[in-house]
């Protein structure tokens, strides 16, 4: 503990606090010997002056008390501390003078042999006992030791037989061993202290420590917090126009247009898909920090859902120059098919995003009871101190200025995380400059699966299938309710619009819905299944509905789910409106 430095008042301080515990009991033990003495030196010439001497060992000992009770109370040890010294070192020579110095004086000149043993042996067991509770502030110690034994020793050397010299001479060599005993004692006990106040401050460094990366971890959650509502509102707020402009899209596409306005609508649409995609990853993100992502396993297999992957993302690799390749497959896997897909979708475009020459590869291999599809590219590669970090949301290597055709850095965070909600393992392997590989381990299935229709292909209406009921739309964005209420009515509904429960329940009276149409987040922070279970109170409980939203807050999501009512994500495409909407009412 050689580096930690601490204030000699303060060492000092603890010193002291040792040697008035221990001072009371010892002192206690010497005043009790003191009677003792007494009584086996009985009868005696001197008895009045062994009284006062015993008298006095215990008036010592108050002393000794008062003293030990004074310095515990005070409120200040460390000015006082010092002078504290010099009092004590001044009693307890004193002391020790009085007490093992008069003794001989007084019992010894006519005292029998055994007498005299007596005394030598309780003046060498008094001195020894003060050793443990003394010797944590020397310059004590030695005053009292060296007052107590002189006299004894020049007692001793004045009696004319020899045994009394070399008692005498025992006497110093005696008090020589326990000086430097007690100096190895000293150091010991200053060594004691100084390591307690290093484990104090290294425990106290701890503490703050543990506090700072505390608060640290509290200020990161906060501002992830703070993140995740932002984006949510931020979410929302342009999710609201961009749904209404689809759908004014959706209308304007289906009314006689020139070629150069068809082009014009064209790249209008294409635009507006490009946005509702990047709102779409966010919240992809969103339910998966949310939680409500529930995967459904089951046998599936693989080549349908790579050809669907290939069929909207080769273009995109086409119209960069570069080479896509997907060899067949006949494997059967077990796990939740969307899920998977979109995990494979969020590889493949990162790895068509990322790459600009060469091209990409979507292999699957089998391996015993697994299945491994591994996607490679020949773009730049990823070093390998980020091999993690690009995992992490928003995160994005080569795109320091953000461009939007580079994604937002969440397509490897949501594989990820989709990845973990599965139990599958997602690895990398890619150097620098040479391109990467990206590999998804799956379960193989051996199970018999039978092709199945493809459940989101999209669903248009011909006009010997118009849609001839009566929808309710509630919603408070105006521009969303009128482009609703012109698809609705251009595809053969009755169509009602309202910004609020109250006037949705007004209308109802007059005119019964068939099916209700809900935003999520409504005014005055009403809900739209607050404003379904409304019409359902007034028209019955089977009355079909839909809930529509633009949130992507973690806790806005778990609700509308909860609700049990069909969830469907602003921007929300005619074709899979339709497709919902024929689902509710025609329920199989």
């Amino acid at each position: 503990m050689k580096f930690l430095q601490f204030a000699p008042d303060r060492v000092l301080v603890e010193q002291f606090r040792l040697i008035h515990t221990n001072a009371l009991p010892s002192m206690l033990a010497g005043s009790g010997l003191s009677v003792l003495i007494v009584v086996a030196l009985l009868p005696s010439r001197e008895l009045f002056y062994l009284l006062i001497w015993s008298a006095f060992s215990w008036l010592s000992t108050l002393i000794a008390w008062l003293l030990a009770r004074q310095f515990s109370r005070s409120p200040n040890k460390m000015a006082h501390v010092r002078s504290a010294t010099t009092t004590a070192v001044a009693f307890y020579t004193v002391s020790g003078g009085l007490y093992g110095g008069l003794l001989p004086w007084i019992a010894l000149d006519q005292a029998a042999p055994l007498s005299v043993a007596l005394v030598i042996a309780a003046s060498a067991g008094v001195i020894a006992g003060a050793l443990p509770f003394m010797s944590p502030v020397l310059p004590v110690f030695m005053g009292h030791t060296l007052a107590f034994t002189t006299p004894l020793a020049i007692k001793l050397f004045t009696f004319d037989e020899l045994i009394y010299k070399a008692l005498g001479l025992a006497t110093v060599f005696f008090v020589a061993a326990l000086c430097a005993q007690a100096y190895k004692s000293s150091l010991a006990f200053r060594q004691m202290i100084e390591t307690r106040f290093a484990n104090e401050a290294l425990v106290e460094q701890l503490r703050e420590e543990s506090q700072r990366a505390i608060a640290a971890r509290a200020e990161a959650e906060s501002a992830n917090l703070a993140k995740l509502k932002f984006l949510a509102a931020a979410s929302h707020d342009l999710r609201q126009p961009i749904h209404a402009q689809g759908l004014f899209l959706a209308l304007l596409a289906r009314t006689d247009l020139s070629v150069l306005q068809r082009e014009v609508l064209d790249h209008a649409r294409a635009a507006s898909t490009a946005s509702g995609d990047m709102l779409n990853t966010l919240l992809d993100f969103s339910r998966i920090e949310a939680g409500v992502v529930t995967p459904v396993t089951r046998a599936f297999r693989l080549q349908p859902l790579l050809n669907h992957i290939e069929i909207e993302l080769a273009p995109q690799a086409d119209a960069k120059g570069i080479v896509y390749r997907c060899p067949e497959t006949w494997a059967v896997v077990d796990s939740d098919p969307a899920l998977v897909e979109l995990i494979l979708r969020n590889l493949v475009s990162n790895a068509i995003r990322y790459t600009t020459q060469g091209g990409v590869l979507v292999a699957v291999r089998k391996r015993a009871e697994r299945v491994l599809v591994q996607v490679y590219d020949t773009g730049m590669g990823i070093a390998p101190e980020h091999h993690e970090t690009i995992f992490q949301e928003f995160h994005q290597l080569g795109n320091p200025e953000r461009d939007r055709h580079k994604g937002l850095g969440l397509g490897l965070a949501i594989a990820r995380g989709l990845a973990h909600g599965l139990d599958l393992a997602l690895r990398l392997n890619s150097r620098l400059g040479r391109g990467s590989m990206f590999e998804l381990t799956l379960p193989l299935s051996h199970a018999t699966v039978v092709s199945e229709p493809d459940a989101d292909a999209p669903m248009r209406l011909d006009h010997a299938s118009l849609l001839n009921v009566r929808i309710m739309v509630i919603d408070d964005d105006k521009a969303v309710c009128i482009a609703m209420q012109h698809l609705l009515c251009e595809w053969g509904a009755d169509c009602l619009v309202a910004e609020s429960i109250e006037e949705a329940l007004l209308l109802a009276r007059t005119h019964p819905p068939a099916l209700v149409i809900s935003d999520y987040r409504l005014r005055e922070e009403r809900t739209g299944t607050e404003a379904i279970a409304a019409m359902r109170a007034q028209h019955g409980a089977a009355l079909p509905a839909l809930l529509v939203t633009g949130d992507t807050a973690p806790q806005r999501l778990r609700d509308a789910q909860a609700s049990g009512v069909p969830l469907l994500h602003k921007p929300v495409t005619p074709d899979v409106l339709l497709q919902k909407i024929m689902m509710v009412l025609h329920p199989a």
